[in-house]
């Protein structure tokens, strides 16, 4: 199976045009090496991805015959990334998600319920 075509039925990337312009920008790795977007893969190869400026190990369990669902991901990779890759992505989601200044940005629920109780006092 080809790479592009794998890494989008793992649900890897969103669309196989994604998959292929990582694979030319050499944002993939097969065994150390850059991969081509039509670069076969096999059972038991080591697949590396560069997103978001964290390196994802993949190792390939199984191919499947075209995308599957969220739950059977786990049938056809195993996520072999190490730990303290992990930890820095879950610590970079954890600061994005803090370091939203209060009132930017759209409302909230509780925010329009507030604003919609203050106006309809002054009424």
């Amino acid at each position: 199976m080809r790479i592009d075509k794998y890494l989008w039925a793992v649900r890897l990337f969103k669309s196989r045009n994604a998959a292929s312009i990582a694979c030319r920008k050499g944002y993939v790795h097969v065994g150390g090496q850059n991969a081509k977007p039509s670069r076969e893969i096999y059972i038991s190869d080591t697949i590396m991805v560069r997103r978001n400026q964290l390196t994802t190990e993949l190792y390939v369990l199984d191919l499947p015959k075209s995308r599957v669902g969220a739950k059977l991901v786990p049938q056809y990779c195993k996520n072999i990334t190490p730990e303290e890759t992990v930890a820095m992505r879950e610590a970079i989601a954890e600061n994005q998600r803090l370091s939203r200044i209060k009132g930017t940005g759209r409302p909230s629920k509780k925010d329009r319920r507030d604003l919609e109780g203050f106006l309809d006092e002054d009424a």
